[in-house]
């Protein structure tokens, strides 16, 4: 199953949670870093990434408060994500990580972001918060660290 999930996650269109962007700029952690960065690189390049504003906004507060990155560099690296294509949630994303949450049991901040991946399309979730492997509504969970 681990190559699956692998070939699955390099060529489907591919949610990015905060921990892989957050990861990019951890040298304390340099095989995270240099996954991370792999992985960024190659869904820019193939355009199969998906963040949101979430995701753009906790990678900020984490990267600037966690990592000590400068405002304006992180400022800079939010504008080359927004090249992933970007969600925008709307109401019912919201009340869809309601029942997410309420049905699997996981925080509501992974919830909006697993709806957010459904929204979009997106068959794979690259995350470290949830379950590898674990397939919630059609979106495959994949832990790219293990």
């Amino acid at each position: 199953m681990a190559s699956e999930v692998t070939i699955a996650a390099r060529t489907s269109r591919t949610f990015l949670d905060t921990n892989i962007l957050v990861y990019a700029d951890d040298a304390k952690i340099p095989a995270k870093q240099l996954k991370a960065a792999e992985l960024i690189e190659h869904h820019l390049r193939l355009r199969t990434g998906v963040v949101s504003i979430q995701v753009l906004q906790e990678y900020f507060t984490a990267a600037s408060r966690k990592l000590n990155v400068d405002a304006g560099l992180a400022k800079q690296k939010i504008s080359v994500y927004a090249k992933f294509h970007v969600v925008e949630p709307k109401v019912n994303s919201v009340l869809g990580a309601i029942d997410l949450h309420r049905i699997h049991g996981i925080s509501f901040w992974d919830a909006f972001i697993l709806q957010s991946a459904k929204d979009t399309g997106c068959s794979v979730l690259l995350t470290e918060d949830l379950q590898h492997g674990q397939i919630i509504d059609g979106v495959q969970i994949v832990n790219p660290f293990l």
